[in-house]
């Protein structure tokens, strides 16, 4: 018959719960402190930069021949031999962003499509930069209530969000 002190049941219970516990917990202080995103202070809003695109076969549908607006956030490509066209737009996702006024935010951008997204959003960030396969992060306090245009110079017309800051 086993027999267990109350001394002996407190040794087993820190070798099994306690212990790997406090490992774990030091782990990802470790982990956390050398992660640059575990790190920003305030209110993250994960956003992308991509690319929407569509195609189809000029015998179901019939290329349209009235331009797009100028700029190069917007693609359409003519019929090639096999009579098929594109047409692509670049945009921000999520295409508005709500905060309130005072809040520290931090921009979390990936960009998906396009090389690269030289951006602005005027009032707030003179500029950064998104490029393909890497996450950009702006960081600012909403000082002011309004809409404020989140915009890729590159990719106007189309590639533009809105920030609404929300009085207190």
């Amino acid at each position: 018959m086993i027999s267990r002190t109350t001394e002996g049941i407190r040794r087993q219970w820190v070798r099994y719960a306690v212990a790997p516990g406090i490992a774990v917990a030091l782990g990802l202080a470790v982990a956390a402190a050398e992660a640059p995103w575990a790190q920003t202070p305030g209110r993250v809003i994960y956003m992308a930069a991509v690319e929407m695109k569509g195609g189809t076969q000029t015998e179901k549908e019939p290329y349209p021949e009235a331009p797009l607006p100028p700029g190069a956030g917007y693609v359409k490509t003519p019929p090639n031999a096999a009579g098929r066209w594109e047409v692509s737009t670049y945009q921000w996702s999520p295409g508005t962003i709500v905060v309130k006024q005072g809040e520290r935010v931090t921009l979390e951008i990936v960009g998906v499509n396009g090389d690269v997204h030289p951006s602005t959003i005027p009032g707030i960030v003179d500029s950064f930069t998104v490029k393909r396969g890497e996450v950009t992060r702006v960081t600012f306090t909403a000082t002011k209530p309004g809409l404020y245009s989140i915009t890729c110079t590159k990719h106007v017309p189309s590639m533009q969000a809105t920030l609404v800051v929300l009085p207190r």
